[in-house]
């Protein structure tokens, strides 16, 4: 017995919802272009194209063609059927009975990527005006910023010229301490030298003693803090080894300043010197620096086997004078220890 001879006959997307009788002369429509019920008996051809499916439920084994396209397009009207390829506006309608032909060239990129809302903005665009405003300031500042500083190195290594002889001390005040450039690497004769540099303090302890501390090599703790660590700062590695030679590079042999720059050479290493020794708490707790007395032990590097070459192994040792501490180059001032 065929399912759709018993019971009422029901006609899912006719003349009402799914599952509801189709009303007056439900038996005469299957005579008609649209439908699949004929004198009790299933149509070979459905109008509307799809296959039926005997073992499927009523309400889905058969619907028209308006349920059909309202399935398959979801929640997209008749006329709002994209063709995937089209980066135009998705706003505008399509003809559902066009036809794509696969040889039809594609657009050029430049539209929307999957996921992406036409017209959408990123990057700066995107941020609100202040915050487009900000931005747009702090890269204005870094880029005058690295503008001037290329500027200024390239006047401090470039041969003498106009311009170096009227700004010159503009440019060394902005180059020196922290941007000296040394070319010793590629000089004819570079240094071959090991230099220590020691340094030794005058402190004065909590109870009001004043006692003189011993040499502490500077040089050694940062070559053990460099020795094994893959990553060393350039702190560790640059900082004590430049003051150095900048401060021997303005001063002659006799500890004498040469030129403008021998009092800042001489500040710059004093403070250096100050902070090592704060680091190491020299002089025990609560003590504070009064004096510091720098050296340095230089010493040749020997040379290799197969030259001829002599040199000494005697270290050479250079003694400057007692600097006193002001109180700003130190971290804890004569108050703090009074106060204590």
């Amino acid at each position: 017995m065929d399912a759709y001879d018993e019971g009422p006959k029901t006609r899912p997307g006719a003349d009402g919802p799914p599952g509801e009788p189709a009303g007056d002369g439900a038996a005469d429509v299957g005579a008609g272009p649209e439908g699949v019920v004929s004198d009790g008996a299933v149509s070979d051809a459905p109008a509307s194209g799809r296959a039926v499916d005997d073992d499927a439920e009523p309400d889905t084994a058969v619907r028209g063609d308006a349920e059909a396209d309202s399935a398959v397009r979801g929640d997209l009207g008749t006329g709002d059927l994209i063709d995937p390829r089209d980066p135009g506006d998705l706003s505008a309608p399509r003809d559902p009975s066009a036809s794509y032909d696969p040889g039809d060239p594609v657009p050029a990129p430049g539209g929307p990527g999957p996921g992406q809302i036409r017209g959408a903005t990123a990057g700066i665009a995107a941020l609100p005006l202040r915050s487009q405003v900000a931005a747009a300031f702090a890269l204005a500042v870094v880029a005058v910023v690295t503008f001037v500083h290329l500027g200024m190195v390239f006047l401090h290594v470039a041969p003498s010229n106009t311009m170096t002889k009227q700004h010159g001390r503009a440019i060394d005040d902005w180059i020196y301490p922290e941007f000296e450039q040394n070319w010793k690497l590629f000089a004819p004769n570079p240094l071959q030298q090991n230099v220590s540099v020691q340094v030794r303090a005058l402190v004065r302890t909590p109870d009001g003693i004043s006692r003189e501390t011993g040499w502490y090599d500077l040089s050694a703790l940062d070559g053990e803090a460099i020795e094994g660590n893959l990553l060393p700062s350039h702190t560790q590695q640059n900082e004590l080894r430049r003051a150095w030679d900048y401060y021997a590079g303005t001063h002659d042999s006799k500890n004498r300043p040469v030129g403008l720059r021998g009092d800042l050479s001489e500040r710059y290493l004093r403070r250096i010197a100050v902070m090592r020794l704060a680091r190491e708490h020299a002089g025990g707790a609560g003590a504070v620096v009064e004096r510091i007395q720098v050296r340095s032990s230089s010493t040749n590097v020997p040379a290799p086997d197969w030259s001829e070459e002599k040199v000494s192994d005697k270290p050479v040792v250079r003694e400057l004078p007692w600097w006193i501490v002001p109180d700003s180059d130190r971290e804890g001032g004569l108050t703090e220890v009074s106060a204590r």
